[in-house]
């Protein structure tokens, strides 16, 4: 019913990627003009008066922040004047440059502009009929909404428009018969089910089903699509106990965590739960169930990974975590089995300064080196044959369980931490 009765202004945030404020800023104002460019009709004739056509002609992507922010709700006032009604506006992918600029470190800089802009676009523009926003964070009404009313918000939990999203699982059945490929059922369930809306199950992504149909090859269509910047990062520089809990969700497990769904960019370095919001709302995870504890009806949510795609975007990530160090882990190899000493100490420091965060030192001055199951020296050897070592890094339990951890230094040298050992073998 409404589809052709309203003016509508369209824009996609998916493109803005910069790892600078100014080119961030220089993308959206490039998506504004292009708007304007789209509408140049309205030029013709005098229903702009020459002031207007003049600001008109002057909106590009060198624009100042002050012309960008209220570009959108001109553009409203004159689309409403030529078509007589309000306009819709839809803004897809809101949030992407807003994970760009957390990743890049200009998120306090970023959101002082992108305020502005949404305030002159969807609260004080008297010629906004209603507006969409999508994307895959549900951003804080305190970070950039501060000063928008009536915001109704749908996530991945939510019940409403639940039956909107993805194919149905007879829908995705139909076309593999359609295609001669119904004996494919089962491993295609395995690959691409298991998204939920709402109460709504068995729900697959409309992108992988398409490319699978067109290709006839397993292959994580959805996940070669994404950006995992923000994912990567928060997981890296995560806690021990979001690694096991990462560790047993690719083991195939659940985990049930309490988390608040909406993120506060400000506080991801301190509050490390918000990695469980960004997985569920990015369709890594699915909420299996919710259940509302004590008085104050906490959410506590039971995530499973979503799919083999979604096993295989992860695994794909953490491989490529290991496969960029790989040169300085030979070079690490090489010094210890020169027994360099100085030469070990610099490529642990290496390793140590890119993967420890906040909250493995606890915000102490020193830092800590750990080997978790002596994996990581156990990882690093395990392409070397090693004859006749007499020294290597101690684990006092001569089990692989044991979690080395010694403190180190201001000078972060590495002292007495080899020691003679005849049980190589066994730990290799």
């Amino acid at each position: 019913e409404l589809q052709g009765t309203y003016p509508v202004i369209f824009l996609s945030f998916a493109a803005v990627k910069a790892d600078q404020l100014s080119e961030a800023k220089i993308q959206i104002k490039q998506q504004i003009a292009r708007v304007y460019e789209e509408n140049r009709y309205l030029l013709d004739g005098d229903l702009l008066s020459g002031n207007e056509k003049k600001a008109y002609n002057e909106v590009n992507l060198h624009m100042g922040d002050a012309e960008a922010a209220a570009a959108l709700n001109n553009m409203s006032m004159y689309l409403a004047r030529y078509y007589g009604r309000r306009v819709i506006i839809l803004l897809d992918e809101y949030d992407t440059p807003m994970q760009e600029a957390y990743v890049h470190g200009y998120w306090a800089e970023f959101t002082t502009f992108v305020r502005s802009l949404f305030n002159a676009t969807f609260k004080t523009n008297p010629y906004l009929e209603r507006a969409m926003m999508t994307g895959i964070t549900r951003v804080s009404k305190e970070s950039i909404f501060s000063d928008l009313n009536n915001l109704r918000v749908v996530t991945t939990t939510s019940d409403l428009y639940a039956d909107c999203f993805g194919f149905t699982e007879k829908e995705v059945f139909a076309s593999l018969d359609e295609f001669g490929m119904g004996d494919k059922k089962d491993v295609v369930k395995q690959w691409y089910d298991g998204f939920i809306f709402g109460g709504h199950r068995d729900i697959y992504n409309p992108w992988s089903i398409t490319n699978y149909l067109k290709e006839k090859k397993l292959r994580p269509y959805w996940a070669d699509t994404s950006s995992n910047g923000l994912v990567g990062k928060l997981i890296r520089t995560a806690s021990p106990e979001i690694k096991e809990y990462m560790e047993d969700l690719l083991n195939g497990q659940a985990v049930t965590v309490n988390f608040d769904e909406q993120m506060v960019f400000e506080q991801l370095d301190y509050n490390e739960n918000a990695i469980w919001s960004l997985l569920l709302a990015s369709g890594y995870l699915k909420a299996e169930e919710v259940e509302y504890r004590g008085i104050t009806l906490k959410p506590w949510y039971q995530l499973r990974i979503t799919n083999l795609e979604t096993v295989s975007m992860f695994d794909d990530m953490f491989r490529g975590w290991f496969e960029a160090s790989e040169a300085g882990y030979s070079s690490f190899v090489k010094a210890l089995m020169q027994g360099d000493l100085e030469a070990m100490n610099y490529y642990m420091n290496k390793v140590s300064l890119a993967t420890f965060s906040h909250f493995d030192v606890g915000g102490e001055t020193c830092i800590y080196f750990l080997l978790a199951d002596a994996k990581m020296l156990k990882d690093i050897l395990k392409h070397h044959i090693i004859r006749n070592l007499t020294r290597y890094v101690r684990n006092e339990e001569d089990t692989l369980s044991y979690v080395l951890r010694k403190k180190i230094p201001g000078n972060l040298r590495i002292k007495s931490v080899l020691y003679s050992m005849n049980s190589f073998q066994s730990f290799v």
